[in-house]
């Protein structure tokens, strides 16, 4: 196992079983987040876990040796410049606890003392306890979006309940629970004051809705080949749904960083940790250059990229003769407090142009695409007319001529950057950009296999799931395809 998934992600087994059988109904020992005043009911303060609950959202968009850092490799968005086996595809043994038994836990607790009367009136200082029930639940989701995109089939339905050991459900199973439970998370809302410690929206329930009828639309998207039927009805429902979608960058997902103890992910890995593993791959720093993207000046501090997929010994030859290569995120857009973009106004707009492309609406294609360009660069601050006209016009860009799902799912994989998770999605599903496998390998991954603490502590369960993601590297392949990716 590579040195930094152990550092990041070792849990034990003993941790995990407490987790399980404690389930959320039982109260979680945080000093840090208790409110210890014997006068009162003891509970979490829900605004802390609001707060930390949402800056791990940010953190796992771009995570070092994370699900998504390891999606940013798999699609090429990010090169390793010293230790390169995961970039060459040495098989991860990346378990999920800390996600389960971590953020997902504190935001089942959000939902649970904003429902149990005897905590309800004292969670109802933090925000509605309507409106704080349906932002965890629509944060739950999201996580459950990233879980079982990077695994497949994995705990939902009985999750965080305290059940113990607990089943696999089918990943169409759990697609059309996140749909049916965004639904009625965004009708959830009421008029009553916004959650406190929302660094996302600072309490704005109007833009909670768009953000989660927005994700509503992205799950089913994402469902267009493997239940075509379903997806559109579930992506028309969102676009019509009350509260609207995201269709401005003023509404944009953008997490705020306060700083002091949250800080901007990239500020964080570059000058806290003082890391520097991790470059813009050539494979998109390139394309963008050659077709005039000035993204390529805001992803990344220069616009030399880095080789994808070298050897070590390659790769540390590469950085010693170009030391100006392209670290992440220019140092504009990575200060200690720069936001992080988790679904923006350009994702939603070039959904929608795919949506139309599929035929699911009536809406312009070539409209939509292009609002979708504009968007993503005006959110990082490129608002120069004549070159976004010009980019446009570009032959490979342009999207009156050629293959416009190609085009469409490329401008996606770029408009996603630095969120590995969602670009090396993109490419699963669609097969775009057209990308070519690290040097002297022949298959780039398409999921993470289960982590090794599942066999030992849910075999029952695990095996049958492990054994249904077959390929070369045997069961519970890292080369087999999951529900969607047909």
């Amino acid at each position: 196992m590579n040195m930094k998934h152990n550092l990041k992600y070792k849990f034990t087994a003993a941790a995990l079983v407490v987790a399980l059988l404690w389930g959320p109904s039982c109260k979680k020992v945080d000093f840090g987040r208790i409110n210890n005043n014997p006068n009162t009911t003891t509970a979490p303060i829900t605004s802390a876990l609001l707060t930390n609950a949402l800056s791990s959202i940010g953190s796992r968009t771009w995570d070092g040796g994370g699900i998504s850092s390891l999606g940013g490799l798999y699609c090429q968005y990010f090169a390793e410049t010293q230790y390169t086996d995961e970039s060459r595809y040495s098989k991860t043994t990346t378990n999920w606890d800390g996600y389960y038994a971590g953020v997902m836990y504190d935001l089942q607790n959000i939902i649970n003392y904003n429902s149990d009367p005897a905590t309800a009136p004292v969670a109802a200082a933090n925000g509605s306890n309507a409106n704080q029930i349906a932002v965890a639940k629509i944060l739950l989701q999201y996580n459950f979006w990233l879980l079982t995109d990077t695994w497949g089939d994995l705990p939902y339905t009985q999750a965080l309940k305290g059940k113990g050991v607990i089943p696999y459900d089918p990943q169409q199973t759990i697609y059309m629970g996140m749909l049916k439970t965004l639904t009625e998370a965004v009708q959830g809302f009421d008029n009553g004051k916004g959650p406190d410690g929302d660094i996302l929206f600072n309490g704005n329930v109007s833009k909670w809705k768009k953000f989660g009828n927005s994700l509503r639309m992205l799950i089913a998207l994402r469902m267009s080949k493997a239940d075509n039927a379903n997806g559109a009805a579930e992506f028309n429902a969102a676009r019509n749904a009350t509260g609207g979608v995201i269709e401005d960058n003023n509404d944009n997902a953008t997490l705020a960083y306060p700083g002091g103890s949250y800080l901007n992910p990239f500020y964080n890995y570059y000058n806290i940790i003082k890391r520097d593993d991790y470059s813009v791959a050539t494979t998109i720093m390139d394309y963008m250059t050659s077709h005039g993207d000035l993204r390529n000046t805001i992803y990344g501090t220069s616009t030399v990229g880095f080789p994808y997929g070298l050897t070590r010994d390659l790769a540390v030859q590469f950085a010693n003769s170009n030391i100006n290569y392209s670290r992440l995120m220019a140092p504009s857009v990575a200060t200690e407090t720069s936001g992080i973009p988790v679904v923006t106004a350009a994702h939603i707009f070039l959904a929608r142009a795919e949506a139309a492309n599929l035929g699911w609406t009536n809406e312009n294609v070539v409209d939509l695409y292009d609002r979708g360009i504009a968007a993503s660069w005006s959110q990082w601050g490129i608002d120069n007319g004549s070159s976004l006209a010009n980019y446009l016009a570009n032959g490979d860009v342009d999207l009156g001529t050629g293959n416009k799902a190609k085009k469409i799912a490329t401008q996606q994989w770029i408009a996603w950057y630095p969120n590995g998770w969602q670009g090396w999605s993109v490419w699963r599903k669609t097969g775009y950009p057209e990308l070519s496998p690290a040097p002297g390998t022949s298959t780039i991954p398409r999921r993470l296999s289960y982590g090794p603490n599942e066999p030992q502590l849910n075999p029952a369960n695990y095996t049958p799931a492990a054994a249904q993601y077959t390929g070369s590297d045997g069961t519970n392949s890292q080369f087999a395809r999951i529900w969607w990716d047909q």
